[in-house]
């Protein structure tokens, strides 16, 4: 097996990483907020793209990305995730995301 010489050629094709953003997952929570509390990150994508003046209809897909990886890697740590509230209702790979109440998470 061989190994391609022209690795830098690919390189300008590589979409660039997507950051996490306070202001997204601050999006994201008004977003699950608004929708009471639960929703599929579908429709979570659609309302803060909404939001942000978007046609829902064709939403950049750095920007759905944006909110995915935001809503993750919040998920993911311990200290963002209670700050934020997010939880996955159905665990783990589940694409309903939820906002926990802030009595549940104050006790």
């Amino acid at each position: 097996m061989q190994i391609p010489q022209n690795i830098q050629a690919d390189a300008p094709t590589a979409k660039r990483s997507i950051r996490v953003k306070p202001a997204t997952c601050k999006r994201v929570r008004e977003a699950l907020l608004s929708l009471g509390g639960e929703a599929h990150r579908s429709m979570v994508i659609e309302h803060v793209a909404r939001n942000l003046g978007h046609d829902v209809r064709q939403i950049p897909e750095e920007l759905q990305q944006e909110v995915i990886v935001s809503f993750e890697a919040t998920w993911r740590d311990e200290r963002k995730r209670a700050a934020f509230g997010f939880h996955l209702p159905f665990g783990e790979g589940s694409h309903r995301w939820g906002i926990m109440r802030e009595k549940v998470f104050a006790a």
